[in-house]
């Protein structure tokens, strides 16, 4: 089985992107046969400062090899080192519908937070086809908000096949319903855009000072609360174990419990379980050539996929 996911470095990598998806792509490592790249394509569309987008696609790198990633085991890789997937993008566009781009709600949401439109926002899924066709991607994991992205390029890769004849895999989407919307600081979906996040790498002050700012409600320390509906609580949970949580839902409906005393075992959760990780980064930091080189095997592995795929592609449009 053939798996791939992709990140944009768009900015430093928050607890709502290690929860809902680099916690999930690195334990497929031990799956199937895993493709994990940075899209610096996509990160196109919002980020204009070329010194930042090299230097957020190198803290990407930073931060995955950190957490865990093997590069022995995963195809990790630059979206920039395969450019065979912008030739692909060109023959998967021919073919593709405008009603079905007009459909998607990823435009309709950058739209929405002032995002200018251009061909790029609107184009971005068809990118985003060829970046899962190019690999014969069999599955690619998404929470249920994002299944959307997955069914255009079934769309694609069906109408293709329909019309060319058998070139691509069809991928097939594979649901995270155990990952729950990881919640920011003002309890909207944790996100870059909103200005709600708490990095992973950053600060330890600093990370420790916005936990202390999560919103909650105004019920006083004596009224029993709902874990249930707490911002606090629905983070905590994500780092403690079975036992712990059922302990702190107690505490929280029996009432005498305040929020700040949760923040600060939140804080407590989120500093030890990022401290090896911190440290890692830090060495792996003082040996730039070690990302580098992992970036360029996976991009080769990777160029070496796409080559074959496109190959095929030409040959079925009558370029070859």
């Amino acid at each position: 089985m053939r798996i791939l996911s992709g990140i944009q470095p768009s900015g430093k990598l928050h607890l709502g992107n290690y929860f809902g998806m680099m916690k999930p792509a690195l334990e497929l490592q031990r799956r199937g046969e895993a493709f994990l790249f940075i899209a610096n394509y996509h990160a196109l569309t919002t980020v204009t400062d070329a010194a930042e987008l090299r230097a957020a696609t190198h803290d990407v790198a930073l931060d995955f090899l950190a957490c865990g990633l093997d590069p022995d085991r995963t195809v990790f890789y630059r979206q920039s080192d395969v450019p065979e997937v912008q030739e692909l993008t060109w023959l998967l566009s021919v073919i593709t519908p405008m009603g079905l781009l007009e459909r998607c709600h990823s435009y309709k949401d950058k739209l929405a937070r002032g995002i200018p439109p251009n061909h790029g926002l609107f184009a971005y899924p068809v990118l985003m086809a060829a970046d899962i066709l190019a690999m014969q991607t069999n599955v690619v994991p998404v929470g249920r908000d994002q299944k959307q992205h997955v069914e255009v390029t079934r769309d694609i890769a069906l109408k293709f096949n329909n019309q060319y004849g058998p070139v691509f895999t069809v991928p097939e989407p594979m649901i995270r319903d155990e990952v729950a919307v990881v919640p920011g600081l003002d309890g909207q979906k944790m996100s870059k855009s909103y200005g709600n996040t708490i990095e992973i790498f950053g600060p330890p002050a600093e990370v420790r000072a916005k936990i202390m700012r999560i919103v909650t409600d105004s019920k006083t320390m004596a009224d029993p609360k709902d874990p249930e509906t707490c911002n606090v609580f629905a983070l905590y949970r994500l780092f403690a174990t079975e036992a712990e949580r059922a302990a702190m839902a107690a505490r929280y409906r029996a009432g005498g419990l305040g929020y700040g005393e949760v923040k600060k075992a939140l804080a407590e959760k989120v500093a030890a379980h990022f401290a090896p990780l911190r440290q890692r980064r830090e060495e792996l930091a003082r040996d730039p050539e070690f990302v580098t080189e992992a970036l360029r095997r996976g991009g080769e592995r990777a160029r070496t996929e796409a080559r074959r795929t496109l190959a095929k592609a030409r040959q079925a449009v009558g370029l070859e």
